[in-house]
């Protein structure tokens, strides 16, 4: 069962995380990373720029929408993905739980519902 861990965080202003914060949360996650690899559990990682350099995409009525930086305001705007590939529910949310993005943010944990594998959605 394909599931992603979607790790939202409210964006720290300059200076307010140090950095010796900063690279011990850096350590945390490579760990992290490395356990989910040993696992045989990790399909991807990605850390997200800021929403402020994102572009959304809305198209109504053949007419496309783009917007420079977030699309809607969030406290919590989505920062990261983990996708994982487990046995169940339980032991994603396991994952979840040993996340260190869960100690200053909210992982929300989504199944997927189907997947795009060789050409074919299932």
């Amino acid at each position: 069962m394909r599931c992603v861990l979607l790790l939202n965080n409210a964006e720290p202003k300059p200076g307010e995380v140090s950095p010796e914060a900063i690279a011990a949360m850096q350590e945390a996650f490579g760990t992290y990373g490395r356990e989910l690899e040993a696992a045989g559990v990790l399909v991807a990682a990605e850390v997200l720029t800021a929403p402020a350099e994102g572009t959304s995409l809305t198209r109504r009525t053949w007419a496309v929408d783009a917007r420079h930086g977030p699309f809607a305001p969030a406290t919590e705007p989505l920062m990261g993905v983990f996708v994982l590939d487990v046995p169940d529910r339980a032991t994603a949310l396991a994952w979840a739980e040993k996340c260190p993005g869960a100690t200053y943010g909210i992982v929300e944990v989504r199944t997927s519902a189907t997947s795009f594998v060789d050409g074919q959605w299932r």
